[in-house]
């Protein structure tokens, strides 16, 4: 948990990041919630959409009612969340396969963040395309 340990402590800039670890999620809700960020979960397994990434990552981070689903929304709501964030997503290879493109533009707008904005670390466990992010260590 060394990588995720230094994002935690401030120590390594937050973004997107592949990141082995065989730790379970509530073990890493844990340690999120004992640092003081904000915990959410996504289980890619069953996500085969863009409109379903973006429901599930919604739905992880709590986005209000209003949420549209779409890259704006997504970027807006992530501005507006109330403290700093890590999210963990399992399973998140085959969306990363099937739409490449797409996701790295996901990638771009959830690592897009401004000095006001809080800070959000995505973990993305599991396989995928080792060259759209790089891993967290």
């Amino acid at each position: 948990m060394s990588g995720l340990a230094a994002v935690l402590a401030g120590r390594h800039a937050p973004g997107v990041h592949r990141w082995h670890s065989a730790l379970d999620v509530d073990a890493v809700r844990h340690a999120v919630e004992q640092a003081g960020w904000r915990f959410g979960y996504v289980d890619g397994a069953g996500l085969e959409s863009r409109a379903d990434v973006l429901r599930a990552l919604g739905e992880a981070l709590a986005f209000p009612d209003h949420y549209g689903a779409n890259l704006d929304a997504l970027h807006d709501c992530l501005r507006d969340l109330p403290e700093r964030t890590v999210v963990l997503w399992d399973a998140w290879g085959g969306v990363a396969r099937a739409e490449p493109r797409w996701f790295a533009v996901l990638v771009d707008v959830v690592g897009e963040r401004g000095d006001a904005d809080p800070a959000v670390e995505v973990l993305l466990r599991g396989p995928g395309p080792e060259e759209v992010v790089a891993l967290l260590d």
